[in-house]
């Protein structure tokens, strides 16, 4: 279980929900709106803090990836002066998923009303994603994954120095090629391509090693209020959510720096 220091109330992990409770899958434009870009001065300032961020996401969550580049923009933009650490914590979309997942069509169909609504919505998707970078290829992607395994990897992980190799490469194994990332066999293998040894990774798969931290960790999240993803926790003690710009990262970096004073 996580401990922040001073406790994460509703009053601490929420400013202003009006300004902070982005979504990006809503309209872009007044959430953009709600901030302006920070000045030179503002980052110079910004640059000589030490931010914790905590990122509360799904490894199937595509606005999840979407804002990883955007953090990591933020992140450059903030300049090398400014210390920020980034830790992944774990949210399960569809945590009644069954063990071995199920037909992505027949869960987008479930899930959007149809298949012409999800197509629509990944072709949205895929367009956000190159202007980040980002080549999704949804289509390749047959199935609908259980990401509990997945989240005990990226535990491990981070334990080991190697969390954001191995988000990255959950990300780029499910979006860009389509691997089924609740197969404990591709998990095993993406582990040992970030440097892990496999028969750590291989170990880890065939216990329930991490399963009660993911799970603690994960009802937190959701005592918290957090019912959608990617969430930033920053300095324990504010949240915002949704794949949010660079420069509106910063200014709520800022405020959680000030609020903390």
């Amino acid at each position: 279980m996580i401990k922040w220091p001073g406790g994460l109330n509703g009053k601490d992990r929420i400013v202003n929900s009006a300004k902070t409770k982005l979504n990006i899958l809503g309209d872009k434009t007044s959430a953009n709106s709600a901030r302006t870009a920070p000045t030179s001065s503002q980052i110079g300032h910004a640059g000589k803090q030490v931010f914790e961020v905590e990122v509360v996401s799904d490894v199937i969550c595509p606005w999840c990836y979407v804002g990883k580049r955007r953090l990591e923009k933020a992140i450059t933009l903030l300049g090398p002066e400014a210390k920020v650490t980034v830790t992944w914590r774990p949210f399960q979309l569809n945590p009644s998923m069954p063990k071995a997942g199920m037909d992505r069509n027949e869960y987008r169909i479930a899930k959007f009303g149809s298949l012409e609504r999800s197509q629509a919505l990944d072709a949205r998707l895929t367009a956000e994603g190159a202007s980040e970078g980002i080549e999704f290829h949804l289509d390749r992607i047959r199935r609908t994954p259980n990401t509990l395994d997945s989240h005990r990897l990226i535990w491990f992980a981070q334990k080991h120095g190697k969390g954001d190799a191995v988000v990255e490469a959950l990300f780029n194994a499910y979006f860009m090629d389509g691997v089924d990332v609740g197969e404990r066999k591709n998990l095993v293998s993406i582990a040992a391509a970030t440097g892990i040894e496999e028969a750590q990774a291989d170990r880890l798969m065939a216990t329930d090693e991490g399963l009660r931290e993911v799970v603690a960790e994960e009802e937190q999240f959701k005592a918290m209020g957090i019912d959608g993803v990617p969430g930033f926790i920053v300095n324990s003690r504010f949240l915002f959510s949704g794949a949010a710009e660079p420069q509106v990262m910063i200014e709520a970096f800022e405020e959680a720096v000030s609020s903390a004073s």
